[in-house]
């Protein structure tokens, strides 16, 4: 029971994450948003993770690792949160969301031995996101449609970029998990996004803030810890059983952009998305 919750509750909070940048990026900009929700993460994020338990003495592999961790997700939700500034949130989390296909790949290439549905699954992952792709700007009017498919072609270049950024910061934080205390993970991509984001856009007056994107920067800040730690959580009961759920993050975006936003998705785009996803949780499962 404790891995559906956490996976639930990582999927909901990275997808309302998800829907509430995607405005906020428009209102100040993805540095901006970025910034502000690095440093309202590291706020929360510190507590838990001294909670957690004494740090182990520091090894090279492990400074590595965080590396890994801290860089990809700050330079992924850079792309991910340019991309949500031009594009459909369900098109660019879908393709963002193909991160644990990376990962796998990353596996592979450092030499895990794959079964065949996990090389299956990882080709049926990649149909999707080359239908989502190549299916961009189907939507548009007649008239509006180059520049609409400019941006949608756009977006989709970010929600790529952002998908193999996201691979290596969530095969870095799995090697990282290993040898150090649960939520000491929430650590390294936030305090690398405060020292390498926030402070330099803030010492050279770029850092961007509105009224109305106070609410939403604090929101966005504390869902993706929330989410983040959710999702470690249930995966200590079962990696698969939350990691199933946690990545189906994408289509609740996609379902929550509809509703809230009003956005729609060409036939083969809703397709795509579901392939996509269905790939992820197969993958996930056959992986776990």
């Amino acid at each position: 029971m404790i891995a559906i919750l956490g996976g639930l509750g990582a999927a909901v909070m990275w997808a309302s994450a998800n829907l509430i940048s995607s405005r906020s990026s428009r209102l100040i900009g993805a540095s901006s948003t970025l910034a502000w929700m690095m440093l309202v993460g590291l706020a929360m994020a510190t507590p838990l993770a001294v909670a957690s338990g004494p740090l182990p003495p520091l090894t090279p592999a492990m400074s590595v690792w965080a590396a890994g961790s801290g860089l990809g997700t700050v330079i992924g939700l850079f792309f991910f949160y340019r991309g949500l500034r031009i594009g459909k949130v369900g098109v660019v989390a879908a393709l963002a969301s193909t991160e644990g296909a990376i990962a796998a790949a990353m596996a592979i290439v450092a030499g895990e031995r794959p079964n065949i549905p996990v090389i299956v699954m990882l080709f049926v992952i990649t149909g999707g996101v080359a239908t989502v792709a190549l299916s961009s700007g189907e939507t548009a009017e007649p008239d509006a449609r180059a520049s609409a498919g400019h941006d949608e072609r756009r977006a989709v270049m970010f929600g790529v970029a952002a998908a193999l950024c996201f691979g290596l910061s969530i095969y870095s934080i799995g090697q990282l998990a290993l040898s150090l205390p649960p939520f000491v993970a929430l650590l390294p991509p936030r305090v690398v996004g405060v020292a390498g984001v926030w402070l330099p856009l803030a010492l050279t007056g770029r850092l961007r803030m509105s009224r109305r994107a106070v609410p939403m920067v604090v929101l966005i800040g504390v869902a993706e810890v929330l989410g983040n730690a959710s999702y470690i959580v249930g995966a200590r009961e079962s990696i698969a059983i939350a990691a199933v759920l946690a990545s189906q993050y994408a289509a609740v975006a996609a379902v929550g952009a509809f509703v809230f936003f009003g956005e729609r998705l060409s036939p083969s785009q809703r397709w795509g998305i579901v392939v996509i996803a269905a790939g992820i949780a197969v993958l996930t499962a056959v992986r776990g």
